[in-house]
C-alpha cells in the first residue's frame, strides 16, 4: 500500500489548528500527518509542540506563502502521495482511502481532487473546487459545482469520476514523482492560482487529473485572504496572466492574452461602478506586474503546450450573457 502524508501549511494560524486539525488526526489513521510552518509570529509551534508532539513540524525560514512555502517543506516529505490541505479544511470518515485505492489502480493518475462542500453551509459546494476545475480559453477557472460566484447544492449531481483540468489547492492529492518532476509550484505566484498552473503543466506533460466524490471535505474559504481584500484581487489577476503566459499554445499566445487585457479592463470598469476603486486599482497593479516580469515567464514556458485545455470558449459570455449559471446547463452532462 503506498504511503501518504498529509501536509497542512500554517501560517499565524492557531485558532485554525485548534478547531480542524483534531478532525485531520482523528479521520486521518492511514496518514503521517506534518504542520509545515511559514515562520509563525503567534504560539502555533508551542501549541503544536504540547497539543499534538507526534505531528511532525516543518519550520519554512520566512512567510513564502502557498507555493514556495509548499516548495520549501515538502523537500522533508518523502511518503508516495502528497495530501495537501488547507488549515482551514474539517474532513470526514474515510476521506483518505478511496484517494489511495485510485492511485493504486491507475499508475498514470497524478492529481486528484476530493468532492469539496461548504463548511459554512454543508449542503452546497465550496467556492474553491467544488467538485473539480476547468478553464475557458482565456484562462477563467470554474468548477462542476461553481461558477463565479453562483454556487450549487450538493445533490449527487456531480458524483461520477470525470476528468478534471485542475484540483483545488485547499485539498490537493498529488504523487511525490510527480509534484518533484514537476518541480513543484511556481514560487513566483507566492499565493491564489499556484495550483491551476501546476495541474496545467501536468496536463501538458499528459498527466492523468482527477476528480474523486468518494472523498469529502469541509472548507470554510478565505479564512487567511478574505474574498473582498484588493490584494486577493491583486494576486488572481496578476498569476492569471503569468499562468497563461507560461501554458498557451504559442498560435494562441498573443491573440488570447490581447482578448483577456481587454476584459481585465471591463472588470476594472465593473469595480469602479460598483464603488470598489481600490479593486479597480489592484487589477491595474496586477497588469504593471504582468509586464514588469512578462519575459521573465516566457523564459519559464516549456516545449509541450496543447490547444485543447479549454472545455468552453468563454465563461464569461457564457455566464453574464446567455444566463448560464449551472454547470450541467453549459455542457448537457457530457462531461
Amino acid at each position: 500500500m503506498k504511503s501518504i502524508a498529509v501536509i497542512i501549511l500554517n501560517w499565524n494560524g492557531k485558532r485554525l489548528l485548534e478547531q480542524f486539525l483534531p478532525s485531520v488526526v482523528t479521520y486521518s489513521p492511514e496518514a503521517t500527518i506534518y504542520v509545515a510552518d511559514n515562520a509563525s509570529t503567534d504560539d502555533s509551534i508551542t501549541y503544536l509542540q504540547q497539543a499534538w508532539p507526534l505531528i511532525k513540524v516543518i519550520k519554512n525560514a520566512g512567510n513564502y506563502g502557498f507555493a514556495k512555502g509548499y516548495n520549501e517543506a515538502l523537500q522533508f516529505v518523502e511518503e508516495d502521495i502528497y495530501a495537501l490541505v488547507n488549515s482551514d479544511v474539517e474532513v470526514t470518515a474515510g476521506w483518505l482511502q478511496p484517494v489511495i485505492d485510485k492511485f493504486e489502480q491507475d499508475n498514470e493518475l497524478a492529481i486528484i481532487q476530493p468532492k469539496i462542500l461548504d463548511y459554512k453551509n454543508k449542503s452546497h459546494f465550496e467556492y474553491a473546487g467544488a467538485a473539480g476545475g476547468y478553464l475557458d480559453k482565456y484562462g477563467f477557472p470554474f468548477c462542476r459545482g461553481r461558477i463565479f460566484d453562483t454556487i450549487e447544492e450538493d445533490k449527487g449531481q456531480y458524483d461520477n469520476v470525470v476528468p478534471i483540468l485542475w484540483a483545488s489547492g485547499a485539498c490537493f492529492f498529488i504523487r511525490k514523482e510527480t509534484y518533484r518532476s514537476l518541480k513543484g509550484f511556481d514560487g513566483d505566484f507566492f499565493a491564489h492560482m499556484e495550483e491551476i498552473d501546476l495541474c496545467w503543466r501536468a496536463f501538458n506533460k499528459n498527466y492523468k487529473i482527477q476528480f474523486c466524490p468518494q472523498s469529502v471535505i469541509y472548507h470554510v474559504g478565505g479564512a487567511t485572504l478574505d474574498s473582498g481584500n484588493p490584494h486577493k484581487t491583486f494576486l488572481n489577476f496578476r498569476n492569471s496572466l503569468w499562468m497563461l503566459i507560461k501554458n498557451l499554445p504559442k498560435r494562441q499566445l498573443i491573440p488570447v492574452l490581447t482578448i483577456r487585457i481587454v476584459m481585465d479592463g471591463m472588470a476594472c470598469v465593473r469595480f469602479l461602478t460598483q464603488g470598489k476603486p481600490t479593486h479597480s486599482a489592484a487589477i491595474l497593479k496586477s497588469h504593471f506586474y504582468f509586464l514588469l516580469k512578462l519575459f521573465h515567464f516566457l523564459n519559464k514556458r516549456e516545449s509541450n503546450q496543447y490547444n485543447n485545455y479549454y472545455k468552453i470558449k468563454s465563461i464569461t459570455y457564457k455566464y453574464f450573457v446567455k444566463n448560464g449559471k449551472v454547470f450541467d446547463s453549459l455542457f448537457n452532462n457530457s462531461l
